[in-house]
């Protein structure tokens, strides 16, 4: 591991998924913040594959595996697995299986639980996780997967979690928008809400805004249902659950408004009457955030005991190995996880 160094963070990166761009991405932003301050990145993945992209993308970055490196390498790799049990093919290479496949999917998963152990461990100040393929990781025999956000929750031991994703327009106009359900079908996102969630999700964003030293932490809520609710006309959710929520977190002292309709939320939080935004369910909340801060969202896990930040992206197979992915959510979320371990 890297000797630490005074105001220099310890960045562990897991890799995500070899076959998308995530290996691309994560070498891109490294290379464009290396210079930028005295940060160290612990990569976790294949190094064969980062050494490979690294000279086929001309980037020069002073890779160095962290057995092999010196105390003050800034740019080393690890890897727990190893790279002969994901070729399985005679005489091929890591780097080179199908996208998608069974042993780049269960490599991702190790790589994020190593990543996240070395911040338990102390080892790193911080997470950044590449982007990895539900899909792949389930087809390759993980059933029980629903999510990095959800994995990284149960490998804490932190029951306490919710999802933040935060960007800016062309404008520097912020949105940030904290999420009381995450992967849940929308046949069930009314009987998943309960005013536990709802508040804690307030509460979270309303401690994500102090991280990110916005004194005010101005949070507002939306409804569940259109208009929020009409007064219980279309809806009671909003009497039943989030009204309760929204005073509870309240009665701590929290500076929250709603349930708001969300139709209208979302142009209000843009303008900056709002810090961040409480949505009731994934597309909610995150198709606006989609809308106006697709290359810049940050995907920040609430409540972990660590830092934890990814792009907000999938792994995008289709262009994957081809020098064209674009690394600016990658780069902000680098960024915020280097912003937030220097606060704390």
């Amino acid at each position: 591991m890297n000797a630490r160094v005074k105001n220099a963070p310890i960045l562990a990166v897991a890799l995500g998924d070899a076959g998308g761009i995530g290996p691309e991405v994560t070498l891109k932003a490294i290379a464009a913040e290396l210079a930028l301050d005295r940060a160290h990145y612990v990569i976790v993945g294949d190094g064969n594959l980062l050494n490979k992209l690294n000279e086929q993308f001309a980037l020069q970055l002073p890779l160095a595996s962290s057995r092999s490196a010196d105390a003050h390498a800034r740019v080393t790799w690890i890897d727990p697995v190893d790279p002969n049990s994901r070729a399985k093919q005679k005489n091929k290479n890591a780097s080179d299986l199908v996208p998608g496949c069974p042993e780049h999917a269960r490599a991702a998963v190790a790589w994020l639980k190593a990543g996240a152990d070395l911040c338990l461990r102390g080892e790193a100040d911080a997470l950044v996780t590449a982007p990895v393929n539900k899909e792949s990781i389930i087809r390759s025999g993980e059933a029980d997967f629903v999510g990095q956000t959800e994995l990284l929750s149960a490998l804490a031991r932190a029951d306490r979690t919710a999802m933040m994703l935060l960007g800016h327009d062309d404008r520097g106009r912020w949105l940030r928008v904290a999420l009381a359900t995450i992967h849940v079908p929308l046949a069930r996102v009314a009987a998943s809400l309960t005013q536990p969630k709802v508040q804690l999700a307030i509460e979270l964003a309303a401690q994500a805004c102090r991280d990110l030293q916005l004194p005010n932490a101005r949070v507002a809520v939306c409804g569940l249902n259109p208009h929020a609710g009409e007064g219980g006309k279309i809806g009671t959710e909003e009497i039943t659950i989030v009204t309760p929520a929204v005073e509870g977190a309240r009665r701590l002292g929290l500076n929250v408004t709603g349930p708001l309709a969300a139709d209208t939320l979302f142009h209000y939080a843009l303008r900056g009457d709002f810090d961040a935004v409480v949505a009731m369910y994934h597309d909610q909340g995150l198709a606006p955030l989609k809308m106006v801060a697709f290359d810049t969202g940050v995907n920040w896990t609430l409540g972990l005991p660590f830092i934890r930040t990814s792009p907000d992206h999938g792994t995008a197979y289709d262009i994957a190995g081809r020098g064209v992915a674009n690394p600016s959510s990658m780069i902000a979320a680098v960024r915020l996880a280097k912003q937030l371990a220097a606060s704390r």
